[in-house]
């Protein structure tokens, strides 16, 4: 996701530039920085690219005892030098990063800002042009300025804005995106993550939703929007080298959760153009759209992820497309069509199962391509083809932030075979947008951690055993949210296709029997809703979670609206949390689960 680096007090240029270099893992395709040196001066410079690139560009006059600095993964408007930030208003007295996306920019821009004349496409722009009108017309201090014009804004944001009629100051907003006040001798600095500016300070102070700020080298003001001062406890940032690599996260499956949007962003980048065009090896998709059928194995988690699969692949490729447990399928080989197309899913590369399959596969000269997040890997050398799933290392055993890049990576194949095979639905299949969506819906869900630990403490710690359900789509999600829950949390949790409960397993449900119900399958919300009340006719406990446009007043977790085939990554989340706060809840070892291994080598 985008990165923000902001600094008052002192020589700002590399603290700035190096502290958005320790960001650049995030993925990004363009940055920007600006500085002022307080005497008048100030200096603007974007760039697409690298920020390499932008270190290039800069002279070594321009410096700045203030600076903010952004990198951006474009979501409003392809990436550009215009589109980067920082965006100013008409009359250049703002200067303004942003990341996040603001819903109702369209609105703001037709109503209040009909005459003004943009630079960029950004959502951001619309933001800086609103303070800066509300700044002229009703004389009102900036500080005063960007929280009438917060008030106006539906959407996620943290913010940095500088007034250069009063550049000793950057102002600050956070909502739903992080955002962290650093605090120094004779300088603050804020920044999207601790980890950007851990060599200029160790002292942080958290900036919640819905909160505003004026930072200066000495000094710093918080408030609520409707003006509420507000203060916070700061904290220390003490990182044990030998754990280094878990940052300020408690544990590693939390820190993995938490990087899913970077690792939907850094997939968009590696595998899709400027335009959104799949960026595949020509062979893989030749030899796919060549296939009467298409064959994904796999084991747990992965196989879950290949059930999400299945359904894209056939949506935009028009291909039967078969999942099969390599567990099974290694000694009970399936009847297969005349021209199969194997794929294996597999975070390690290493799973046993699976290679049964594989060398049984190259005996009959089946084409195989190997999805996995280790390219190395047996799997990924054996077969004729592979595909990074760009994720990063993954240290906790329960899977997570691999479960969303197979998806993801199948996804891309789906679309790049489609688009080869001429299938409107495949060409019509925004996936670089979606994605940049999901990335902004996964950073909601995150938000609401707070309120999935309280549901983990109300309705899961002290239970035995728990039910996932959905229909659609979200049955493959049940079965992985159940996964997570009883790896890492040991409570007994199945997941069900919602209408098969009452075929028999319904017997089960008891008073107080937690059921998280997935509802995110347009075509059967309404059932969905029936069978939900027929767990609670039996005294169970039900948690919904459910996208924005199905959803009604008293569902538990609401999520960003997404196209129905991708919408698992973001539903799945809310279930990865509840298992993390469960377990952790509960005083498990979350990361090392009872009797279970990471890299699963034995059949």
């Amino acid at each position: 996701m985008c990165g923000i680096v902001g600094l008052v007090g002192k020589e700002a240029k590399e603290i700035v530039l190096n502290g958005l270099t320790k960001l650049e893992y995030r993925g990004y395709d363009s940055a920007g920085i600006y500085l002022n040196d307080l005497a008048g001066n100030e200096y603007l410079t974007k760039t697409t690219g690298r920020i390499q690139n932008l270190k290039e560009q800069m002279q070594t006059k321009e410096q700045g005892l203030v600076g903010i600095g952004h990198t951006r993964w474009a979501t409003h408007g392809e990436p550009t030098d215009n589109n980067a930030h920082p965006q100013f208003d008409q009359t250049k007295r703002f200067y303004m990063v942003h990341n996040g996306v603001i819903e109702n920019y369209q609105e703001i821009k037709d109503k209040y800002l009909k005459n003004i004349i943009f630079k960029s496409n950004t959502d951001t722009e619309v933001m800086v042009q609103l303070i800066s009108k509300i700044v002229q017309e009703q004389e009102l201090d900036t500080f005063s300025a960007l929280k009438q014009a917060l008030n106006l804004i539906r959407g996620s944001y943290a913010i940095l804005l500088i007034d250069n009629k009063y550049p000793d100051h950057i102002y600050i907003a956070k909502n739903k995106s992080p955002l962290m006040l650093g605090l120094g001798h004779n300088f603050n600095i804020i920044a999207s993550d601790a980890l950007s500016v851990l060599d200029q300070t160790k002292t942080f102070i958290d900036i919640q939703d819905g909160e505003v700020g004026d930072i200066t080298k000495n000094n710093y003001k918080l408030e609520t929007l409707d003006g509420k001062a507000v203060a916070h406890q700061s904290y220390q940032v003490n990182i044990d080298p030998n754990a280094a690599s878990k940052g300020t996260y408690e544990f590693y499956m939390l820190k993995e959760i938490c990087e899913q949007p970077t690792v939907l962003h850094h997939l968009a980048q590696t595998y899709l153009d400027q335009a959104g065009t799949p960026q595949v090896d020509p062979k893989i998709t030749t030899g796919l759209s060549r296939a009467d059928r298409i064959y994904i194995f796999a084991a747990g988690t992965s196989y879950h992820a290949g059930l999400v699969g299945k359904e894209i692949i056939e949506e935009l490729t028009e291909i039967p497309t078969e999942v099969a447990f390599a567990s099974e399928a290694g000694y009970h080989f399936p009847i297969l069509s005349q021209h199969p197309f194997f794929i294996f899913l597999s975070q390690s590369g290493e799973t046993a199962d699976s290679r049964v399959v594989l060398q049984e596969a190259i005996k009959r000269k089946i084409p195989c391509l190997t999805l996995t997040n280790v390219p190395n890997s047996t799997l990924a050398r054996e077969a004729n083809y592979a595909m990074s799933l760009e994720a990063g290392p993954e240290i906790a055993v329960a899977s997570t932030k691999a479960y969303i890049a197979q998806i993801t990576v199948e996804a891309i194949l789906a679309k790049a075979v489609g688009e080869k095979l001429a299938k409107k639905r495949a060409k019509d299949f925004l996936l670089k947008e979606n994605l940049a969506l999901a990335a902004e819906g996964i950073e909601q869900v995150l938000s609401t951690q707070d309120k999935i630990a309280q549901l983990a403490q109300k309705y899961l710690v002290s239970s035995r055993n728990a039910f996932y359900i959905g229909r659609g789509i979200d049955y493959p999600v049940a079965l992985e949210a159940a996964l997570k829950l009883k790896e890492v949390s040991y409570i007994q949790t199945e997941g069900f296709a919602a209408a098969e409960l009452k075929h028999g397993t319904i017997s089960l449900i008891e008073p107080g029997t937690p059921v998280i119900a997935l509802i995110n399958d347009p075509l059967t919300a309404d059932l969905m809703r029936g069978n939900i009340q027929e767990v609670i006719a039996r005294g169970a406990k039900v948690i919904t979670i459910a996208s924005q446009s199905l959803a009604k007043a008293n569902d538990d977790i609401v999520l960003t609206n997404l196209n129905y085939y991708l919408s698992p990554l973001i539903s799945v989340v809310a279930a990865q949390l509840f298992a993390y706060y469960t377990s952790k809840i509960k005083g498990l070892d979350v990361d090392k689960p009872r009797n279970l291994a990471k890299s699963v080598t034995v059949e």
